[in-house]
């Protein structure tokens, strides 16, 4: 759809020429560019006030991938008549909660009656576009580091399933209210190749959208991903999200001997995320400085598979 409306060039409109691109990047000053993305959804959790939480680290994470700093942000809300406004508060104040520890400023934004709830941000950012990151830098060697565990949208799954409860899956919602921001300091810090943050696309799809960006292959150890609590025994007996079917239907033929990877792998690496980590790629002998600062910061880090020169824009799953 989008190859159907008009392409009007600007040579400030910086992230045009960076495939997959994570939020849109725009140049206001030599050495300074705005970075921009927004991202709103239903409630994935009951407890409203952690929505609101999770919502808005889920959009800041755009920001974040790309190294650069939350500036402001834009609320958008959609809600119920039938509810009550005490609910909408709750979400508010976990989004905002979020911002301020973001360090950026809610500066206001715009509600819409709906039949259903939904909530997130329009963000803003700041960045040195000469120390932007983006999913365009990997190179053969480079190590990838995840640094969230997977399986949320598994998870949310069994959730509204009444499978399990919130307490069965307090991990992945201490997970997704974390922010990435002490995941893009650490990378900062040491130095990295390329990133992206894994989200709706799964780790399959923002994998494939890095290697095509970069121009590489990569490969994934199944055995070496983390995943939370619970998330193979729900995959099991088939809480799989409707997205992760389309992630396989579209993502999947670009995989190398698809049909050998076992189906709790597949189901993981398909699975779409809320508020996931950073995919990082980093030079091997900055792999171990960078877990090192993951760690100080209390951020995971898995080490998860590698960058090669092998297939261009494929990927290989390695099973053991």
């Amino acid at each position: 759809m989008l190859r159907q409306l008009p392409n009007y060039p600007d040579e400030n409109f910086l992230s045009a020429a960076i495939p997959s691109a994570d939020a849109g990047v725009y140049r206001i000053a030599a050495d300074l560019a705005l970075v921009q993305s927004v991202d709103f959804f239903t409630p994935i959790v009951d407890d409203p006030y952690l929505f609101g939480r999770i919502a808005a680290a889920n959009a800041l994470s755009d920001l974040y991938a790309m190294g650069a700093r939350p500036l402001t942000a834009l609320n958008l809300i959609g809600f119920p008549k039938c509810l009550d406004r005490s609910l909408l508060v709750e979400i508010l104040r976990g989004g905002a909660d979020a911002c301020h520890d973001a360090g950026a400023t809610i500066v206001g934004g715009h509600t819409v009656e709906d039949d259903e709830p939904k909530y997130g941000l329009a963000v803003t950012g700041l960045v040195n576009p000469a120390h932007l990151i983006s999913t365009v830098g990997a190179q053969p060697g480079d190590q990838l580091i995840l640094t969230k565990p997977l399986g949320t949208g598994i998870l949310a799954t069994a959730l509204k399933g009444e499978i399990l409860t919130a307490t069965d899956i307090s991990a992945a919602i201490a997970g997704m209210n974390t922010l990435n921001r002490a995941a893009a300091e650490a990378m900062l810090t040491i130095g990295v190749h390329a990133c992206t943050d894994i989200t709706g696309f799964g780790l399959l799809g923002h994998a494939l959208e890095l290697a095509l960006a970069s121009n590489v292959g990569l490969t994934l150890d199944g055995a070496a991903l983390p995943v939370y609590p619970q998330v193979r025994e729900m995959a099991a007996i088939g809480m799989i999200p409707a997205g992760g079917y389309n992630n396989r239907d579209y993502y999947l033929g670009k995989v190398i001997d698809a049909d050998r990877i076992a189906p709790d792998i597949l189901d993981i690496i398909s699975d779409p995320q809320t508020s996931g980590g950073l995919l990082i790629a980093v030079a091997p002998e900055k792999a171990a400085p960078l877990c090192a600062e993951l760690t100080a910061r209390e951020t995971g880090c898995w080490g998860i598979g590698a960058v090669t020169n092998a297939e261009p824009g494929r990927l290989l799953i390695k099973m053991t």
